[in-house]
């Protein structure tokens, strides 16, 4: 989350590590990158086998992988992704030629950036109208951050984490902030631990007790017991609240989004500091998350579990 004062933002701090980066495999929710072992001689400074001949599955593995990269900034040169994902200079340039030619990536002469094209806010957006979300949902998030005076989100869950991608912003001097295609952890997220909550404790530990559940404050439940006992508190209220576990000073309260097989497939929340959503205010605002989510998954033609 961010913290947005008028013009000037102020970042988590958080970093994602090139899935280019990896040894031998790397898995990062969309795709896996398989890297040779074979020794490149008189590369130095490139990984092992970044300069031999690829097979068609690698240069779209690789092509992939380096869209998914250019896509989570907000400009790179070629000489930062060469460096950052040990590839060499002519193959960055080739696959990025290729992905341009597609509309995918685009290319700034003036400033020698790559960013991300046209073509994929196309296909994202077509994502977004498959899940009937990006068109259905702005009206709900409106009227949510009118009637709540805080920024309204709406996320999905990936792999354990939470990506963002709607959002209508408060009208308040400081208010959150996310940026669509924003990834982070379900458990230090109002929207991640709302989606939880719909899951059974065996497969909650099972989706995140390999995984090394990042402290954010002092507040963060780092733990799948602790988080567990949380979510059960979830249930039986019927939303969840991010309460500066992930950024101190400022709260998340979620609810779950359904599916028309009664399957969470998202959650919808506000987020602001807790001087605003302080606790007189939590059942209040809690209800009004909780009865936006139930008219939004209607909406969507889906339905809570049991309501079917």
């Amino acid at each position: 989350m961010e913290i947005r004062e008028g013009a000037i933002r102020r970042g988590t701090g958080q970093s994602r590590v090139s899935p280019l980066l990896a040894s031998e495999r790397v898995v990062t929710g969309y795709l896996a990158v398989a890297v040779v072992s074979e020794q490149t001689k008189g590369k130095r400074g490139r990984k092992a086998g970044a300069n031999s001949t690829p097979s068609s599955v690698q240069v779209l593995d690789r092509s992939l992988a380096l869209f998914s990269l250019v896509a989570d900034r907000d400009g790179s040169t070629l000489t930062d992704l060469a460096d950052e994902t040990g590839l060499a200079p002519s193959t960055i340039h080739r696959l990025l030629t290729s992905l341009s030619s597609h509309g995918m990536v685009a290319h700034d002469p003036d400033t020698g950036e790559w960013t991300i094209g046209v073509r994929a806010f196309e296909i994202g957006n077509a994502f977004l109208r498959f899940r009937k979300l990006g068109t259905i949902s702005r009206p709900f998030l409106k009227r949510l951050m009118e009637e709540s005076g805080e920024t309204a989100n709406i996320g999905i869950e990936d792999d354990g984490d939470v990506v963002f991608i709607s959002q209508v912003e408060s009208h308040a001097p400081m208010r959150a902030f996310f940026r669509p295609g924003r990834r982070g952890p379900s458990h230090a997220s109002g929207i991640g631990k709302a989606i939880l909550s719909t899951w059974s404790d065996t497969e909650i530990a099972k989706t995140l007790g390999g995984k090394t559940l990042m402290h954010f404050t002092g507040r963060t439940l780092d733990t799948v017991p602790a988080l567990i006992r949380n979510i059960q508190e979830i249930r039986n209220r019927g939303w969840s609240i991010d309460d500066e576990e992930h950024t101190l000073g400022m709260r998340c309260i979620a609810a779950p989004l359904f599916n028309e097989y009664g399957e969470a497939i998202g959650g919808i929340s506000i987020s602001g500091p807790s001087v605003r959503i302080d606790d007189d205010r939590l059942e209040t605002l809690g209800s009004l998350v909780r009865r936006t989510a139930d008219e939004l998954t209607r909406a969507i033609g889906g339905h809570r579990p049991g309501d079917g």
